[in-house]
């Protein structure tokens, strides 16, 4: 039980995709500007937010990278960071989903984490998940054929516990 703090540095968010009519794959990664886990007894009061900065996203092609953040995708300016709240289910064993909110551009929809590990000690919170997004329904249709829809994304995780 407890609160704690992520730690940039130390996490990742990867994501996997295909570009160019699925000919393509894509790989690359997106920061964590910062983000809180508050684990509580009962588990199921237990929460996350995280809040990942759009200009983060970085792919190895520079030119790809800037389309992606301009306003065709992203839109680093009007919406610089996106944003994602969950809680555990309910359900009285070892959690093995996250369901929560993430927010892109403005639009909100549900999302559920897989939960392949979760380990702590007497100061560290250590957790890897997987996601896959589909970009359409964050209102993200630009380069359909070009830009596969669905993103498959690794999470890494480790948090510090507050003092």
């Amino acid at each position: 039980m407890g609160d704690y703090l992520i730690d940039p540095g130390r996490s990742t968010i990867r994501f996997r995709t295909r570009a160019l009519f699925g000919l393509l794959p894509v790989r690359g990664t997106f920061a964590i500007e910062r983000g809180t886990i508050s684990v509580r007894d009962p588990l199921e009061d237990s929460a996350v937010v995280v809040k990942i900065p759009t200009g983060s996203f970085t792919s190895g092609l520079r030119m790809r990278d800037r389309h992606v953040r301009a306003a065709d995708f992203l839109d680093v300016h009007s919406h610089p960071t996106m944003s994602f709240r969950g809680r555990l289910p309910d359900h009285g064993e070892a959690p093995t989903a996250l369901h929560g909110h993430l927010t892109v551009r403005g639009v909100g929809q549900p999302l559920s984490l897989t939960l392949l590990s979760v380990t702590s000690t007497d100061t560290l919170l250590m957790a890897d998940a997987t996601v896959t997004i589909d970009r359409y329904a964050f209102g993200l249709t630009k380069g359909r054929g070009m830009a596969a829809r669905h993103l498959r994304v690794a999470i890494k995780i480790i948090a510090t516990r507050n003092a």
